[in-house]
């Protein structure tokens, strides 16, 4: 069954009230092409009833309507709708009556329209989304934010992922590969085909055929079961990420009266505690990140393009693995990373029957469990880059036996519809251990919890109960008394049964107990599921030491919209997670909301291993570091950048990341000396005085590497670059601007601010326009910007039309800009 994008034409409305009749007396109908997030479009609100949890953006319903006409033809045919995404809580209407919805905000869902369509007609599909606020602890987006297909079949056609691809045999030139197919004759006859099966390489060369005979009776499902041995194959792995095509066709008569194609790599998993993972008898350690599905300036919005370029950013910063965090991933995403070689362990929950918030999935997830795992065995399937599907995420039931038993009944679930991966669950000892807290604390320290938390009294200055749980976070963030409650006997004991039920365990935040697994369950694979920045040290030194520890996951990899304020530096006295406005964004990601890697990106390279040339970032002058608030997700609020007018002679601190034992820094040309390294960093007191900061890395005596800072000039001109000038006409296409300052010498400038304007024309539009400021006024729809950290960035989408897009930038003192990019019929 072949799926045509179906993202033209469709009619918006924004409600103005909750309920579903909200959507009727909502603003003016604007014509969009999906996808579409249409919670990034809102007016951020300080009274928003979930705060900065979702960034200040408020919920609403949201109404779209496409109408079309239906040829007569299809009345011998089957029509069925894919909704890749829609959040939250979708309806859908065909012709006026219900046809089917969702409850979960990530599936995708099929809406079969045979029984209301009206043939040779006009037709209406009508999906009213119904965001809700405080039903998510991050920004979720809103409406029909991913694809949506229509496939148009013969009454006898192969179902909807109905071609599921695996190699349980693989060896280093050849494989069996077993392609299961589930066909469905509506037809009110027996009919007779063959199901023919070729795979073709990434040459398009047939490498395999298969024909199967089969007596389709009528009103009946049928499944047929293929082995096909492939001789000479290339395997995927994160290096070489081959793909091969299977195309399935039924043949009747010599006509094709369906076809289905599938892409697919060939993949061997293995796992144990002695030997780790391993990719085609290759140990792979995950070098991993957690991250959100928003594509930052662009919201929600799931492009393509938009998708592939955060996997390529990640890709190049040392990562391998993508931890889809609370949610499962898109399949835009999931084919961004099959194409470049990029592990994802797909997350089904953030909650199971207990909620976070008033109106999150806890209220639907008893009635709908089943079906989400399902659906996220189908949407994964034929993709190598899935490895791991984790079960959920800090499961509040994590120390109950309801929840160890359930935890059991999920992973059964999984195991029975695809035994070819593995499963995790990302577990929290602070929620297994909360009832019992100071019975471990007692026992990990000596100390009652009165005397860890001096009385009671804490950094924040609550006096509610938060003041205990926020002390008791700080505590455990980091030093012996985290460790010591991270392999405390009582912990272990509450999470045992729990931490049993899955082939990886996962640990958030409990670095000391991956390496004590080894001890006290031998046979247990553990996994850092989440863990915080500043410790990858620690934690990647673990992890190499260590077989059956086979990764970290970082929290996280990309900033991300939501949760805002978790990693902002505050000097004004203002605490984190205080829904502060006007914050927008987390600001802990190694690389920011526009792409920019941030200093600790490239200390986490070097401690990789994948860097040999240090790099150099300077503790911001312009602040008093004694008054900036911490969080344990935060790092240091530095940037790489050695012009600092007005700070001439006042000491500068200067971190270099380096691999090597010595590191010496020069400040135009004059040694100033040389230091040591301590956890990959040498931290020099530098007085500030313009020119070129170079840092040299050693071993033994040996040099490997340097890296320049150069100060640059406040007399500058817009630096502006298209990370593409041709897209192609398809609605979905997307040119990332990056628009920054820089002086006559071309040396760049993170130092001004100024107020940067867009103008684009054409045939495209701007999707978004913003910089990766936290705390901005405002969203992204506006087409004038100020600056951060030099630099503001420009998000322009293809129409579907061929033409050319005129892109004007200017600002106040610079020479205006253009740039043009040519939008090509596909």
């Amino acid at each position: 069954m072949r799926r045509e994008k179906w993202n033209d034409g469709w009619s918006f409305t924004a409600g103005k009230g909750e309920g579903f009749f909200s959507a009727l007396q909502g603003e003016e109908a604007n014509v969009v092409t999906l996808p579409h997030d249409a919670m990034i479009h809102e007016t951020r609100d300080p009274a928003c009833k979930s705060g900065g949890q979702t960034g200040f953006f408020p919920g609403n319903v949201y109404t779209y309507v496409k109408k079309f006409r239906v040829p007569a033809q299809w009345e011998d045919r089957t029509a069925i709708l894919e909704f890749e995404g829609v959040n939250t809580n979708a309806m859908v209407y065909v012709n006026g009556d219900y046809a089917g919805g969702e409850m979960y905000g990530y599936s995708n869902f099929y809406i079969c329209m045979d029984d209301m369509l009206r043939y040779g007609e006009e037709n209406e599909v009508k999906v009213v989304a119904n965001s809700l606020d405080q039903s998510s602890r991050w920004y979720p987006g809103a409406g029909i934010y991913r694809d949506v297909n229509l496939m148009v079949a013969d009454r006898l056609h192969i179902e909807t992922d109905g071609v599921r691809i695996s190699t349980p045999d693989v060896e280093e030139d050849y494989a069996v590969t077993v392609v299961e197919i589930r066909i469905r004759n509506l037809s009110s006859k027996k009919r007779c085909v063959d199901v023919v099966t070729e795979i073709f390489d990434g040459d398009e060369n047939r490498v395999g055929l298969y024909k199967t005979p089969l007596t389709a009776y009528a009103g009946k499902e049928f499944s047929v079961r293929q082995r096909l041995a492939l001789e000479d194959v290339k395997r995927w792995s994160c290096e070489s990420p081959y793909l091969y095509t299977c195309r399935v066709r039924l043949m009747e008569a010599g006509q094709c009266v369906d076809e289905t194609v599938e892409t697919f790599g060939i993949r061997k998993l293995q796992l144990d505690a002695k030997r780790g993972l391993r990719i085609n008898g290759e140990t792979v350690k995950l070098r991993g990140t957690c991250i959100h599905h928003d594509n930052g300036l662009i919201g929600a919005c799931t492009l393509y393009r938009a998708e592939e370029r955060r996997c390529l950013q990640l890709k190049e910063a040392g990562f391998n693995c993508i931890r889809s965090a609370h949610h499962p991933m898109g399949k835009a995403m999931l084919e961004a990373c099959d194409r470049h070689g990029m592990l994802v362990m797909d997350e089904l929950w953030d909650m199971w029957t207990r909620t976070k918030n008033p109106n999150d999935y806890a209220n639907h997830f008893s009635e709908h469990w089943e079906e989400d795992v399902e659906k996220i065995v189908a949407k994964d399937f034929n993709h190598p880059c899935v490895i791991l599907y984790s079960m959920g995420n800090e499961i509040p039931e994590v120390g109950t036996a309801f929840g160890a038993c359930l935890n059991r009944q999920i992973q059964n679930k999984l195991n029975s519809l695809d035994d070819t991966r593995f499963t995790t669950n990302a577990l929290n000892g602070l929620l297994a251990g909360m009832p019992h807290m100071a019975e471990i604390l007692q026992e990990a320290t000596g100390k009652t919890m009165e005397e860890l938390l001096g009385g009671g009294e804490t950094e924040t200055g609550s006096e509610d109960g938060s003041n205990l749980l926020n002390g008791i976070m700080a505590l455990l963030s980091s030093g012996p008394v985290a460790d010591g409650m991270a392999v405390s006997p009582i912990l272990s004991g509450l999470m045992d049964e729990y931490a049993s039920g899955m082939d990886v365990t996962g640990y958030n935040y409990l670095t000391a107990l991956h390496e004590k697994e080894r001890e006290t369950h031998p046979n247990r694979v553990v996994l850092g599921s989440e863990t915080y920045p500043a410790d990858i040290v620690r934690l990647w030194d673990i992890v190499e030491r260590n077989p059956h520890v086979i990764g970290d996951m970082t929290w996280t990899g990309y900033d991300y919209l939501g949760e805002a304020g978790c990693g902002i530096f505050y000097y004004d006295g203002k605490r984190n997670f205080g829904s502060n406005w006007p914050d927008i964004a987390a600001y802990i990601g190694d690389i920011d909301l526009i792409g920019y890697r941030k200093p600790i990106s490239y200390l986490r390279q070097i401690v990789f291993g994948l860097r040999k040339d240090p790099y150099a970032a300077v503790l911001r002058m312009d602040r008093d570091p004694a008054k900036a608030s911490k969080t344990p997700w935060m790092w240091k609020d530095n940037i790489a950048s050695w012009t600092w007018p007005g700070y001439e002679g006042k000491e500068a601190s200067v971190d270099v990341y380096a691999c090597g034992d010595e590191v010496e820094l020069f400040l135009n040309g004059e040694s100033l000396g040389r230091k040591g390294t301590e956890g990959y960093i040498a931290t020099f007191a530098v007085p500030y005085a313009p020119g070129t900061l170079r840092a040299v890395n050693y071993q033994d005596g040996r040099k490997l590497g340097s890296f320049e800072l150069h100060t640059a000039d406040m007399d500058v001109e817009l630096a502006v670059s298209a990370d593409r000038t041709r897209l192609a006409a398809d609605g979905a296409d997307l040119s990332y601007i990056t628009v920054g300052f820089a002086d006559k010498a071309g040396r760049e400038n993170l130092r001004v601010q100024k107020e940067v304007h867009i103008s684009v024309e054409g045939s495209g539009t701007l999707q978004g326009f913003g910089s990766a400021n936290p705390q901005p006024e405002g969203n992204y729809d506006k087409t004038a910007c100020l600056s951060y950290d030099g630099f503001v960035m420009a998000v322009v989408r293809a129409g579907t039309l061929p033409g050319a897009i005129r892109v004007r930038i200017w600002a106040e003192g610079c020479e205006e800009k253009e740039i043009v990019i040519e939008v090509e019929a596909e």
